[in-house]
């Protein structure tokens, strides 16, 4: 790596170029450019060229970037191509929707085992995972040796369940509760608000365009 100080920008994209390149992968493509990257994910090649160039000179002047070569350097960037297992806190529906998914993922990030502490759910089964109670977790993140945490609790456990996390030796978080999280610096904390999301797209949407289709329809 060219230089420790990379920005989350930086390495928030590699994801993105990882999901394409394995799509040209399973089409047995085997090398591809900047500017079809580009072209493809609606990014500037310099811009991807730039990213890339932080972790090393992966790509060959006239030829582009040997596929297989690229995925296999940004899972090693990622840290992909070691087993990191996960912790899911909240088997209510979202948690409940996340764990479904991890049945069918093919990365070696997975979801190892799910919390809850409301009695009822605690012994169900999500897929191959039984629900635990929450008492267990610190146990469960050592001997399972869980490095990251999902939070799916509501916003007022929320910061609680992130205290028990981090006692445990969690080092990373991602939250899906609407409350900004107190952690020591040491862990990571990426915040998924769908809330924020939705509603920034209301700006992007025709002005007036509602109000005419409502007196449309009162006419």
């Amino acid at each position: 790596m060219k230089s420790d100080k990379i920005s989350e920008a930086v390495v928030r994209r590699l994801p993105v170029y990882l999901r394409y390149l394995n799509e040209l992968h399973t089409r047995e493509v085997p090398t591809v450019s900047s500017q079809e990257l580009g072209q493809k994910l609606d990014l500037n090649p310099a811009q991807i060229r730039k990213d890339l160039a932080y972790f090393g000179d992966f790509g060959r002047k006239g030829i582009g970037y040997d596929v297989s070569y690229l995925i296999e350097k940004i899972r090693h960037i990622l840290k992909l191509d070691q087993q990191i297992n996960v912790a899911l806190i909240g088997a209510g529906n979202l948690g409940h929707a996340l764990s479904n998914y991890n049945a069918y993922l093919q990365e070696t990030m997975k979801i190892v085992a799910v919390f809850d502490s409301y009695t009822p759910k605690v012994g169900t089964q999500i897929n191959t995972l039984t629900v635990q109670p929450i008492d267990e977790l610190s146990e469960t993140v050592q001997s399972k040796h869980i490095r990251v945490g999902i939070i799916t609790v509501p916003n007022t456990e929320a910061q609680r369940v992130a205290d028990q996390l981090i006692e445990a030796g969690i080092e990373a978080i991602l939250n899906f509760a609407p409350i900004i999280l107190k952690t020591p610096p040491h862990v990571r904390v990426h915040t998924a608000d769908f809330t924020t999301d939705l509603l920034s797209l209301a700006y992007y949407l025709e002005d007036g365009k509602e109000l005419e289709t409502n007196e449309q329809l009162t006419e």
